[in-house]
């Protein structure tokens, strides 16, 4: 029956077309996969640290860096996250805090990524136990992950310094989650080393007077020749506080737990923080976390068989595995060393050849012109919530998403303006492009600080690139080779001109640091406009080439 049904399904193609800005309905709060990889991990020495699936504030600006005479209060925002609000508003001021003499620049999101002194950090919201949970109702918190992070970019320049500042905001001011009532992961990265961070709530009621921390958390560094993934749930398992160069916690880390009946200190077993704070893990935590293992290290151990072999392996739910969130280590060596593309190419796995592989349900089957079945030419790795309910297909949370994201790639043997890379997307990175921002750059070209997910512009590089997206659904499985026949070239040519752009900046940045900056920005907005220019474009393609005037209506 749900094969002869072409009218409507026509009909849902274009109700999501038409509805493309409504983005309540497309994001997820359980969003973000962060990747980290250690210097000695890298193809090129650098440390990587790594966001998906952000906010749909993706608008990216430049936030200069300034001075402040002693005794002036720094806002703390609520709403960074909100899309709808003027360029340079940040939101619902709920208190203050002491400022600093001098502040850094830093490239300012819905979720701040990277500062000018190659100083990263990624996002991912983590579950917590109910009992821990809290909102703006619940208690006097008011510092929100994001409001941190943007705090610590603007006044830290090591990783290190940035886990002491946002632990003390934490602890002093309360932590308040803005990503439903949940707790968040941080993966913090410098030139020299990377940290995940993990914090969680400490229940209702708190109140600054009454000299409780305001948090739980707790950091773990990650090998320099190691590689991690957190994908919305907590991976730091044992800690051990005697070794204070891979660990760190706050003094209630363990506490809080016993508190509840958590942890029993006389049982005799190690206190094993993700056990508990975390609730009963999720599909989309082990999923993510066996695709990223498996692929990084297929050698290490027996992982879990969930690749694909026959049409119906994803109806399986009896026969599938159900291994325990404990046996996947909190990092891990590869054993090949990862770049940024490597790195962006998992960013983009829809699950292809797995049981998680949306595309291989069987009802995208259509008959072929030899009486067999073939895959039809709508399927995509991105059913819409309507889509899925027509096709009866079950959905599975992937690591591409909607929103913004980032690879950012730090160069230590470099100055930090040429050093620093935040290798930068809009809408769905399987869909988008990477464009690089030197941390030297100085302002960010117009059409990426455009946005209005409730009005389409010409002007904005997030709506060319929807477009595009909207527009592969109208012939998928053959739309999509179009995209990457004119895509991947581009984004290529970025990483093969990086040498030549690194050299020229240096050679300038002898000369005179300003020279190079501006060098940079220009090469930045250059890139930005290419890449918007190639979506206007492809559009126009995509529409003549696949209009239903030629679908045989």
């Amino acid at each position: 029956m749900k094969k002869t049904m072409a009218g409507f399904f026509c009909l849902v193609l274009l109700g999501f077309f038409m509805t493309a800005g409504a983005e309540d309905r497309t994001i997820s709060r359980d969003a973000c996969t962060d990747i980290i990889v250690g210097r000695l991990a890298s193809t090129d020495g650098s440390v990587m640290t790594s966001h998906t699936g952000c906010c749909s504030e993706c608008r990216v600006h430049v936030f200069p860096a300034k001075t402040f005479k002693k005794g002036e209060k720094a806002p703390i925002y609520y709403g960074l996250q909100n899309v709808r609000k003027p360029l340079h508003e940040y939101g619902e001021i709920l208190g203050t805090i002491p400022q600093v003499e001098k502040t850094y620049a830093y490239f300012h999101t819905g979720y701040p990524h990277m500062n000018e002194h190659q100083l990263a950090i990624g996002e991912s919201t983590l579950s917590q136990k109910d009992a821990l949970k809290v909102d703006r109702s619940t208690g006097k918190q008011i510092m929100t992950v994001e409001q941190a992070m943007l705090l610590a970019l603007q006044r830290c320049r090591t990783a290190r310094e940035a886990i002491e500042l946002i632990t003390e905001l934490m602890e002093t001011y309360g932590f308040l989650p803005s990503c439903g009532p949940e707790s968040e992961g941080l993966c913090i990265a410098d030139t020299k080393e990377a940290w995940v961070m993990e914090i969680f709530s400490v229940g209702p009621g708190w109140d600054p007077e009454s000299g409780e921390l305001g948090a739980i958390w707790a950091a773990q560094r990650v090998p320099d020749d190691h590689v991690t993934i957190v994908p919305n749930w907590s991976i730091i398992k044992e800690i051990d506080l005697s070794k204070p160069e891979t660990f760190m916690a706050s003094k209630n880390y363990m506490q809080v737990a016993i508190d509840h009946g958590w942890y029993d200190p006389k049982s005799g077993k190690p206190f094993v923080w993700q056990e508990a704070y975390a609730p009963l893990p999720r599909e989309w935590a082990l999923s993510r976390l066996w695709l990223f293992y498996s692929t990084v290290t297929p050698n290490a151990k027996n992982w879990p068989d969930k690749k694909r072999k026959r049409p119906f392996d994803g109806y399986d739910a009896y026969h599938q595995y159900l291994e325990p969130i404990s046996f996947y280590p909190f990092s891990i060596k590869p054993e090949k060393k990862l770049s940024v593309q490597d790195v962006i190419a998992f960013q983009r796995s829809v699950y292809e050849g797995t049981i998680y592989d949306m595309t291989d349900d069987t009802d995208w089957l259509v008959p072929d012109e030899k009486g067999g079945l073939k895959k039809s030419p709508l399927a995509t790795p991105f059913p819409t919530r309507d889509m899925r309910e027509l096709l009866d297909i079950t959905y599975r949370r992937m690591v591409s998403r909607g929103g913004y994201g980032m690879v950012a790639q730090l160069r230590g043997w470099l100055p930090d303006p040429i050093g620093g890379v935040y290798w930068f997307y809009v809408d769905n990175q399987y869909v988008s492009t990477y464009v690089p921002i030197y941390a030297g750059v100085q302002s960010i070209s117009p059409l990426y600080k455009t946005y209005d997910p409730d009005q389409f512009s010409e002007d904005s590089a997030r709506w060319a690139v929807d477009f595009v997206d909207n527009l592969l659904y109208l012939c998928w499985q053959e739309a999509v080779k179009d995209l990457k026949s004119v895509r991947d070239p581009l984004e290529q040519s970025f990483f093969s001109g990086q040498k030549n752009v690194d050299e020229k900046a240096l050679e300038l940045y002898k000369k005179d640091s300003a020279l190079a900056k501006k060098y940079l920005t220009d090469y930045t907005q250059r890139c930005m406009e290419q890449t918007v220019d190639m979506y206007k474009k492809l559009r126009r393609f995509l529409i003549t080439k696949y209009t239903n005037n030629k679908l045989g209506l």
